[in-house]
């Protein structure tokens, strides 16, 4: 993990603490974890092969502010629209997906050089994501907390910081031998670790298990700042079928628990 990630990480819980100190919200912690579905120069766009092959796992950590609730008194807080209706979350999580190519040019009935060379690539890469969401509930969260067995949809929004490290392969040797790879990937691979940015957007909903917990199902859309993620990158202007930067969707289910 890169020394600027972990700066990140610990001036974030200092910030939660600090915040907690002179205002006095209320705070939730809890798990997340389920299957994610990446999107990357490895197989064919908008092929279901590829859609439901490159898939992987991802696990993480969530903490909220709660606004509608005190924590230094155990009291609600002051009643308006945003305590009522928005939480902060900010979540530090981890994702690793293997990657290989689908879609119509490696199918087994074409025998030519490139569709060997990329039926024998293949590598994965692992995310590591610190950030923060706003989210949303439309309904209200003071008549959610007193109501065990009741649903709270949300949608929400935010940005999060980025650790990568790809890993790109072949079963025909290494990657800077000839004949290796296909043209379009000569200059546009790296095993490199990198860091980037990204937005994401979720929608989901939480179920009132007990008064102090909850359970969550959300479904989460990330876009990263980069095309660098997979360890590929081909020249967009030569291959515009390959001009998106990297991106993925997790399904994820957690588990919630409020803190006193």
């Amino acid at each position: 993990m890169s020394k600027k990630l972990l700066f990140l990480i610990l001036l974030a819980a200092s910030s939660t603490f600090n915040m907690q100190a002179q205002f006095g919200f209320s705070h939730e912690i809890g798990i997340i974890a389920g299957p994610v579905a990446f999107q990357s120069d490895y197989g064919e766009r908008h092929d279901f092969d590829t859609n439901s092959g490159n898939t992987g796992f991802g696990i993480g950590l969530i903490h909220y502010l709660n606004f509608s609730y005190r924590a230094d008194c155990n009291c609600y807080s002051p009643e308006t629209y945003f305590n009522d209706h928005f939480k902060l979350r900010s979540e530090l999580s981890w994702n690793k997906t293997k990657l290989n190519h689908f879609g119509k040019w490696v199918d087994e009935s074409k025998q030519s050089v490139m569709a060997n060379q990329l039926r024998a690539m293949h590598g994965s890469t692992s995310v590591t994501n610190i950030g923060v969401q706003l989210e949303y509930f439309p309904l209200s969260i003071r008549d959610f907390a007193a109501s065990i067995g009741k649903f709270a949809p949300f949608v929400s929004g935010g940005v999060q910081y980025s650790y990568f490290k790809p890993k790109v392969e072949s079963d025909l040797g290494p990657l800077t031998q000839p004949g290796v790879l296909p043209t379009k990937y000569i200059g546009g691979l790296s095993n490199d670790d990198g860091t980037t940015f990204s937005v994401v957007g979720s929608i989901g909903t939480r179920y009132k298990l007990t008064e102090l917990s909850d359970l969550m199902i959300d479904l989460r859309w990330q876009y990263y700042f980069s095309n660098w993620v997979d360890g590929m990158n081909p020249d967009s202007r030569i291959y515009p079928e390959n001009k998106a930067n990297d991106w993925n969707m997790w399904l994820n289910v957690g588990y919630i628990y409020y803190l006193d």
